[in-house]
């Protein structure tokens, strides 16, 4: 049960910090309606993302990321919120970056996407430290 719970609360967590991002950051907009399981969806999406596959790119690039002292996280955040954008597009879900994937892709779609992953990003963290859902060495912050 405990489980179910976790899940639920971190699915809520990064529907907010969707919702910060597509309020703060210009160009980021989310047309989800009065269809509340489309923020939900994105926001899991978002989890899988994060949960996945990121780990995986930032092992892949672990040697580049000790040579740039860690900047490369921030590349790699960015390329998971152009990841999202493109598969809320695929399932015509209505998360865009200045109308991209449908429209083209300008330098505004990555520094949108850049300031987004950070708000996601800051909004997640403060919001999973408030609920317990944080772990370090095993056990909850």
């Amino acid at each position: 049960m405990r489980l179910v719970l976790d899940i639920l609360i971190k699915i809520a967590i990064n529907a907010v910090a969707l919702l910060a991002a597509v309020e703060l950051v210009p160009g980021i907009s989310f047309e989800f309606g009065a269809d509340w399981w489309k923020l939900f969806l994105v926001a899991l999406i978002l989890g899988v993302i994060n949960t996945y596959l990121r780990p995986l790119v930032r092992l892949l690039a672990l040697p580049i990321n000790l040579l740039t002292m860690g900047l490369v996280g921030l590349l790699i955040n960015t390329a998971m919120v152009l990841l999202l954008a493109i598969a809320s597009d695929q399932l015509r879900l209505g998360f865009t970056i200045y109308g991209w994937p449908t429209e083209a892709f300008t330098p505004q779609v990555v520094w949108a996407a850049f300031l987004a992953s950070i708000v996601i990003s800051v909004v997640a963290l403060v919001l999973s430290l408030a609920f317990g859902q944080k772990r370090a060495l095993g056990t909850r912050i």
